[in-house]
């Protein structure tokens, strides 16, 4: 049996703790590598459990006004799918944080699907999310991810089915996706609804945590989500930060940001899962 991952052995952790984990996403080379690189130690630094390092792509059709913004800035100060393998391992020469590749599949497929696996894993790379390739075609990408020891995580709605759950169910590990929202990621004024028994039928399926992201956009609406998700994923909120924050205080903008959710989530800690 293969060791568990680094992912998987944090996940593990938290689960034993009834305590849900904290993921940041950060949009990388927004404003450039060299900060992005140093919001991650950051982030890594004021709790985060996990970080979700979002690939620029010039049409991001799952992401709202910010992240597309932020995509557009990152390629125009020359992010690339090379240039974020090789921050990932400067980041695990300093950090044991899991990492998760979270892009959309046209970069990866340009890149190779087998190609991809072995230099992401070769980098520190933890799992592959890609947001726009469906499980009935994600198998050449799938099998390369498993060569090389990468989690596999995919995207379920809330309009997803049992059908479609169990598709994914057999091609996953790691964590599922839960996308809080029929919609793009964006800041949203108030947390997620409705989804808790969706949450639970999605982990009893799939057999895996479940991390529930889009639109979670404070410390309150985080500790709301860790009452019943395995994972929280802080995505537009932070990456609106950094921005505002400008390249000499994005450091301090994200030990703050995420120190202040991680505290929130320490204190709710976990409800019953499973």
């Amino acid at each position: 049996m293969a060791a568990p991952s680094r992912l998987g052995s944090c996940l593990a952790a938290l689960g034993d703790r009834s305590r849900a984990a904290l993921v940041p996403y950060f949009c990388v080379g927004d404003p450039d590598m060299d900060t992005s690189l140093e919001c991650v130690l950051a982030a890594a630094d004021a709790g985060a459990d996990a970080i979700e390092l979002g690939v620029p792509f010039s049409d991001p059709m799952a992401d709202g006004p910010i992240i597309q913004a932020a995509s557009q800035r990152a390629l125009a100060a020359g992010s690339s799918l090379p240039a974020i393998l090789e921050l990932v391992a400067e980041v695990r020469r300093r950090s044991d944080v899991p990492l998760v590749l979270f892009g959309y599949y046209n970069p990866f497929f340009r890149f190779g699907h087998e190609t991809l696996a072995r230099d992401a894993a070769a980098a520190g790379v933890d799992g592959l999310l890609t947001v726009d390739l469906p499980p009935e075609e994600a198998l050449p990408l799938v099998k390369g991810c498993r060569r090389h020891g990468l989690d596999r995580i995919f995207l379920v709605a809330p309009n997803s089915g049992r059908d479609r759950i169990e598709k994914v169910a057999r091609l996953a590990s790691g964590f599922v996706y839960l996308v809080s929202v029929t919609g793009v990621t964006g800041v949203r004024s108030v947390a997620p609804q409705g989804i808790e028994r969706l949450v639970g039928r999605v982990r009893e399926v799939a057999g895996l945590p479940v991390g529930v992201g889009f639109g979670i956009s404070t410390p309150a609406q985080a500790a709301e989500v860790a009452a019943y998700a395995d994972l929280v994923i802080v995505g537009s909120a932070l990456v609106s930060a950094v921005h505002a924050a400008g390249r000499r205080d994005a450091t301090a903008a994200v030990k703050n940001f995420v120190g202040d959710v991680a505290a929130a989530l320490d204190a709710v800690g976990g409800g019953p899962k499973g």
